[in-house]
């Protein structure tokens, strides 16, 4: 028997494998370690992404109302350090600066989300916040005047306090009816300069980690039938808000409504077992399915049905806890989606593993049935749920292809992290992985996957949510130590920059040399973004920190310059 140790959280087991190199696609066919030198389609769009939260900060400024993120953050122990996005990136203080670092990278496209709460304080649209209109007017209008084109995301998790406290959020139907008035509050003030709109973003967090584990905000509990409510009424916020666009505003603006729904891809343990490969194909219908099935498809995978139907009638349930559609629902749901945004970071092992079906053991992950298994080989820089496994893009991809017709996909997500108290700005790792997995999604373009763009992400380092800032994703770095949040390229961004400016992999000797480059830039970089924020390290000198060789060193050069100083007087 293979040997297996614990991971940590979420439900994920490590497995020592010995990988043969036999399996991509055609499903079957192994490339794994192979590289495919070529460009992009004519018009295919680059871009780089963030969201409100995460990245603007004033949180109580100009009007803006709280949301679920302000609260759930201002809880003790909610957040790895008490982190917060009071401040975060400021970026709601440097619209002129972070476009400048777009059009510095010769961005296509940028993609942002709108704060509810700034528009609408209330959630409720009887008071609109006409400062936080203005902001997000200037935003646009600066982006279109570098022929950046705007991408923007209605829903990214911040969702106004006060409708979680007068309804309970999601698990209420009525959020329906009110995010389709915030919409049509965005149509119509920002419609004529929007042309592409993404409903939510990743939903299955929304749903899982806000309702079902409380990881995120809002942070309830409610195991086995939370994740599931929240996302019913989701799924129907999102077919509401496409008719609304398709019927009122399409024909005027001639924009896009799509989706943004995350996935990681799920691969069997043993490709000649059935219950493994079963066990596989759940995995991605119980994550991306579950939202994009009623959307292409009018109803949830079929099994999910069976799945958490079954284990309801075993817990003594007159009904499944997963609910259901009326078929006037299905056909309105059915078909909703101009265009779908994927968001993918990493890919699983996959294996059989039957869950007890017991009440108390309820829940969205022992419904499935699966266990999740990573290589311990595989490249892991900074999330622990994060790792590098490029070939599980392209298989993702494919997967889209097959399941709902080949529809226009819009990559929307894709990055890594970084986990390090050092200012590191040579993230040689974060080129690897955008070289390996931009490269699988060409090959998916190859292989007739109808994808139109990709996004970064993301563009600035910025509030990872339970993990606060000990993570970063950017592209630039953010001092958060300084209160102006200055901004510094890594070596990423000269790398990405030439992958934009050839549109795809010209040939090999280029690309290393393109590499080489970022490197050597970033390495004088480095030295002097070290030496240059010395006082505001000073400042921190009180507080415990973490004795790594980085933050000794700092110390260190801070002691000795002021036994100088004092020598001096």
């Amino acid at each position: 028997m293979l040997p297996r140790c614990a991971f940590s959280v979420c439900h994920v087991f490590v497995l020592v494998l010995c990988l043969s190199s036999a399996e991509d696609f055609d499903w079957t066919k192994n490339d794994h370690g192979s590289f495919y030198y070529g460009t992009f389609p004519a018009g295919f769009s680059w871009g780089a992404g963030s969201s409100a939260y995460q990245t603007e900060g004033a949180w109580d400024k100009d009007g803006k109302g709280l949301s679920i993120w302000d609260v759930f953050s201002h809880k003790k122990g909610k957040i790895q350090y008490n982190d917060t996005g009071d401040s975060s990136c400021e970026g709601y203080h440097k619209v002129k600066d972070d476009v400048a670092l777009m059009k510095e990278l010769k961005l296509n496209h940028y993609r942002f989300s709108i704060s509810w709460p700034r528009l609408i304080p209330t959630g409720i649209k009887y008071h609109v916040n006409e400062k936080g209109i203005q902001y997000y007017d200037e935003l646009i209008d600066h982006l279109l005047e570098s022929k950046i084109t705007p991408v923007v995301t209605l829903y990214h998790w911040d969702l106004p306090q006060v409708l979680q406290e007068k309804y309970g959020g999601w698990q209420n139907i009525s959020m329906v009816n009110h995010f389709n008035e915030f919409a049509n509050l965005c149509f119509e003030r920002f419609g004529n300069r929007v042309k592409y709109w993404i409903t939510f973003n990743n939903p299955w967090s929304v749903a899982v980690e806000g309702y079902e584990t409380g990881e995120h905000a809002p942070g309830l509990k409610l195991r086995g039938t939370g994740a599931y409510r929240a996302a019913h009424h989701i799924i129907k916020a999102h077919a509401k808000v496409w008719h609304t666009y398709d019927t009122q505003w399409r024909a005027k603006q001639k924009g896009l409504v799509g989706i943004s729904l995350s996935g990681d891809w799920g691969e069997p343990v043993d490709i000649s077992n059935q219950k493994d490969i079963e066990a596989a194909e759940r995995y991605v219908q119980f994550y991306l399915g579950w939202f994009a099935t009623p959307i292409f498809h009018g109803d949830y995978p079929q099994v999910m049905k069976d799945f958490i139907g079954r284990k309801s009638v075993q817990q003594g349930l007159g009904t499944s806890r997963l609910p259901t559609f009326s078929p006037q629902e299905k056909s309105y749901i059915k078909g909703t989606c101009d265009f779908l945004g994927v968001g993918h970071f990493t890919t699983r092992y996959i294996t059989q593993k039957n869950n007890p079906s017991g009440r108390s053991t309820s829940s969205y992950f022992t419904d499935r049935d699966l266990a999740e298994l990573v290589d311990p080989r595989w490249p892991d820089p900074g999330s622990e749920w994060l790792y590098a496994v490029p070939w599980g893009f392209r298989r993702l991809l494919n997967f889209v292809k097959t399941q709902y017709g080949n529809p226009m996909i819009y990559v929307t997500e894709n990055g890594v992290s970084e986990k390090m108290l050092c200012t590191e700005l040579c993230d040689d790792w974060r080129i690897q992985y955008y070289k390996d997995y931009i490269n699988e999604m060409l090959k998916a373009i190859k292989d007739g996957v109808n994808v139109k763009g990709y996004t970064a992400w993301s563009l600035l380092d910025k509030f990872e949510w339970d993990e606060g800032y000990s993570e970063r994703f950017g592209l630039y770095y953010v001092d958060f130590r300084n209160k102006n949040k200055p901004r510094y390229p890594k070596a990423s961004v000269q790398f990405y920059k030439r992958i934009i400016s050839s549109n795809g992999f010209p040939n090999q000797r280029e690309v290393e040399n393109w590499r080489r480059k970022a490197i050597e830039t970033c390495s004088s970089s480095n030295q002097l973004l070290a030496a240059d924020p010395l006082t505001s390290h000073m400042e921190m000198v009180t507080e415990i920190v973490v004795p790594t060789v980085c933050t000794l060193s700092i110390l260190l050069s801070a002691v000795f310059l002021m036994f100088l100083l004092r020598r001096r007087n």
